[in-house]
């Protein structure tokens, strides 16, 4: 095995906001690059997370009623859930509230200080809370940030880093790594941005609490950029970490382009100074808009990771978003393109080949693998030279397209060894090799071998991208999981790995057609107009006369009754707990399996491990809402939804008292 070492990372997400598409791009990207590595041999580390710190956090955690730490437990959880429900398998999940973080932010801190790159002095000038960066004069539009988002004039006592000192040395590094920021577009951009002459910058704040202190000077919390930025370190342990040795700096950072500035310029800054050498990549993408429009929160089209999931399935979901558009460019998310690609690619393209080919299998050796055959053997027609030479340009293809970044042009160079087994199929004929009987038999045998072995090739291409369901088609034609290799499917592979003999499965279902339309946005969090606007007023769209109307009706708004039959569609029931354990992806929950007077035991997961311990659980009676459509969480299917009342260390299940059975109705 090739042991080359990749380190890919996604930014860590900013917990302001429960996840949406684009966040889910990220990871997936992220995720599908790591799995594609480890497809080729490597070592491969992927590393998501959330930031937590700033003076955004700090003013949202007040305006609700709890603490920061309160406010970012309650939106770091669904990032960490995101992962199992899009299918990411990564390796670590950081948080910046966590110890190990503070330890290294502190470390890079002093690093920079002793190489005299850091110094007291005083800000002042506009910041914009919600973009947590600084802004001159001359970026301003029209009295906002670039980004739209109000700015405030800031005047107060800032330590600063001589980002002026690293100009030159950042271009020199730019035209000695070109390479260095992709796509070349961006890296343009940037490089234009530092020609310009970069100026120091402030890198720390007293007009808040919430954050790292600097060391020796607790006054200062550090800037959320040097805090946020350093976790692509300090999750290998920082400088001196054992993972830090094998995955620094093999670090290849996958970015949206808003956050490019902070990540292509200040982050080598800042390790240029500490001594540290710079990671391989920065790769930024383009933003997702939703049917056209551009998505916010006062509108209501964000589109949620989740319901896609349950509406198309992960796998589907995964693929359109990487096929959609080329990774670095902007793109629609369209329901109607989502449902033709899932129909269209991935059921009838994909799919079909797979059960038209166990269909005749079964039809015409039940289901039994006939024996293999390569290209060395004397009945290798044109037509299998057809194929196979399809397949290998396929495959470097991929190769190429994978190494730049093009998504969507590798799964194209995929779909082209689709299409040709689908046409191979149609040439081939086996319908009529089957009636001439014998006299064809062997031919035949030749042509469903070889659309089993196009299978197994197309199933381990595309692990990366459609993990679960390309290992469903593996499993369904029994390739052995030791040879899910890249290495196996070059063109000298075939008819080398499958033995003939087996019985394979009869069919698989892979990609039902959808029909819609799909409910995919968070509409449930924009309820009413009124609420809607006020929305638009946090994000400056709303004027404060607008607001105060909004307020008087969203206040009546909220005592709105809702509809007996609503109520009546609720099934809650009694359920005794009979065991519990914690669940094994995530720390916040808990596994129970509860009776509620069926068959068998149902699973349910809780957010309670911060209040119960699985042993306290066992013969608890808890109100269930039973019929909840099951989702999984974190790799668990959960059925149901076990009551609670309270919020963080006061939340308690609602129990039953002895009396009604389990399964009874709650009324």
């Amino acid at each position: 095995m090739n042991t080359k070492p990749f380190y890919v990372t996604t930014p860590i997400y900013y917990v302001n906001d429960v996840p949406h598409v684009g966040h889910a791009y990220t990871t997936l990207a992220a995720d599908t690059l790591s799995r594609w590595h480890k497809l080729l041999g490597h070592e491969s580390y992927f590393l998501t997370g959330t930031d937590e710190h700033g003076l955004k956090i700090e003013q949202a955690a007040r305006n609700t009623g709890v603490s920061p730490q309160e406010h970012a437990d309650r939106y770091s959880q669904p990032f960490r859930e995101l992962c199992g429900i899009i299918d990411a398998e990564n390796n670590d999940f950081i948080r910046t509230t966590e110890a190990r973080h503070q330890k290294v932010v502190q470390e890079m801190w002093q690093r920079m200080e002793a190489n005299g790159d850091i110094y007291l002095g005083e800000y002042a000038g506009w910041y914009s809370v919600s973009d947590e960066a600084y802004f001159t004069e001359d970026e301003l539009v029209n009295g906002k940030a670039p980004s739209g988002h109000p700015v405030e004039w800031v005047v107060e006592k800032s330590y600063f880093f001589r980002l002026s000192k690293y100009t030159d040395a950042l271009l020199a590094y730019f035209e000695a790594h070109p390479d260095f920021v992709l796509p070349h577009t961006r890296a343009n951009e940037i490089k234009r941005f530092v020609e310009q002459g970069l100026k120091d910058i402030s890198i720390s704040r007293t007009s808040f609490s919430w954050g790292i202190p600097v060391p020796n000077d607790d006054q200062h919390v550090t800037y959320v950029w040097v805090d946020a930025l350093t976790n692509y370190i300090s999750a290998l342990g920082g400088p001196n970490g054992d993972l830090y040795d094998k995955f620094w700096p093999a670090a290849h950072h996958i970015i949206g382009k808003d956050i490019l500035r902070f990540h292509a310029v200040f982050w080598p800054c800042f390790l240029m100074s500490a001594g540290l050498p710079l990671p391989k990549q920065i790769i930024a993408h383009g933003w997702w808009t939703v049917e056209g429009e551009k998505m916010s929160k006062s509108k209501g089209n964000a589109i949620d990771p989740l319901k896609a999931v349950a509406a198309v399935g992960a796998d589907a979901f995964r693929y359109f978003l990487l096929r959609e558009i080329p990774f670095g460019s902007d793109g629609d998310f369209s329901q109607s393109a989502l449902i033709t690609r899932i129909n269209s690619e991935l059921a009838n393209d994909y799919g079909n080949l797979l059960n038209r080919t166990l269909g005749m299998l079964k039809k015409y050796r039940k289901s039994v693998l006939p024996q293999e055959v390569s290209p060395k053997d004397t009945s290798w027609s044109e037509l299998e030279e057809q194929l196979l030479n399809t397949v290998s340009e396929a495959r470097q293809e991929l190769i190429k397209q994978m190494s730049n970044y093009r998504f969507h042009d590798a799964l194209r160079a995929i779909w082209t060894a689709v299409s040709a087994g689908n046409k191979y199929v149609d040439s081939a004929a086996p319908w009529t090799l089957a009636k001439a009987g014998d006299e064809k038999a062997k031919e035949l045998d030749k042509v469903l071998y070889n659309l089993i072995e196009l299978l197994r090739i197309i199933g381990v291409w595309t692990l990366p991208f459609l993990p679960s369901k390309a290992k469903e088609l593996l499993q369904a034609i029994k390739v052995d999981e030791s040879t899910w290799s890249f290495a196996q499917t070059m063109s000298d592979a075939w008819g080398t790995v499958l033995k003939g003999g087996q019985e394979l499965s009869s069919g698989l279902a892979l990609f039902p057609r959808i029909e819609g339309p799909l409910e995919l946005t968070r509409k449930s969090q924009v309820v009413t107009e009124t609420q809607a606007k006020t929305l638009a007023k946090k994000e400056g769209n709303i004027s404060k006369k607008e607001d105060q109307k909004g307020q008087k009706q969203a206040s009546e708004d909220t005592k709105k009754t809702i509809e007996f039959e609503d109520f009546t569609k609720l099934d809650v029931k009694v359920a005794v707990v009979v065991d519990a354990e914690a669940h094994p992806n995530a720390d916040r929950l808990l596994k129970l399996s509860v009776d509620v007077g069926e068959a068998e035991l149902r699973t349910v997961c809780a957010g309670i491990a911060s209040v119960y311990k699985p042993a306290e659980l066992i013969g608890k009676r808890v109100a269930l809402l039973a019929n909840l459509k099951p989702r999984k969480i974190r790799g668990i299917l959960s059925q149901g939804m076990i009551l609670a009342a309270g919020e963080g260390e006061t939340m308690r299940l609602v129990e039953v008292p002895e009396g009604p059975k389990a399964g009874e109705g709650i009324r």
